[in-house]
């Protein structure tokens, strides 16, 4: 089995930064794409940031310049370094790994518990 567990999350101000990390674990053979989506309620959970196992990154217009994703392969792990936050930015934020768990088997999506993030004074 895979888990991904989702670290970070917590209140700040506006304006403030939070670090998201998120460790993959248990029967992995390899790790392909990483990436963050984000939540609110009654709206779909959507894209924030991801990251190819060559480290080539992509953002929703929304966070770019703000946002900043990067990924340790060595220890299945990505982060997510959010600066100048913005009320809007409160959400759910999960992680999301595209991972192999043998040489032979597909490459599967898996997805974190998430973390809250509120941004509020």
């Amino acid at each position: 089995q895979v888990q991904l567990v989702e670290s970070g999350g917590g209140l700040v101000q506006p304006g403030g930064s939070l670090r998201l990390s998120c460790a993959a674990s248990g029967s992995i053979f390899s790790v392909s794409a990483m990436g963050w989506y984000r939540q609110t309620p009654g709206k779909e959970r959507d894209l924030v940031a991801g990251i190819t196992r060559g480290g080539s990154t992509n953002y929703a217009d929304s966070v770019k310049g703000r946002f900043t994703i990067s990924r340790d392969n060595a220890k299945n792990t990505v982060s997510l370094q959010m600066n100048s936050l913005r009320p809007e930015d409160t959400a759910v934020y999960y992680c999301e790994a595209n991972i192999r768990t043998t040489s032979w088997g597909p490459l599967m999506d898996y997805w974190g518990k998430g973390t809250l993030v509120t941004v509020s004074s």
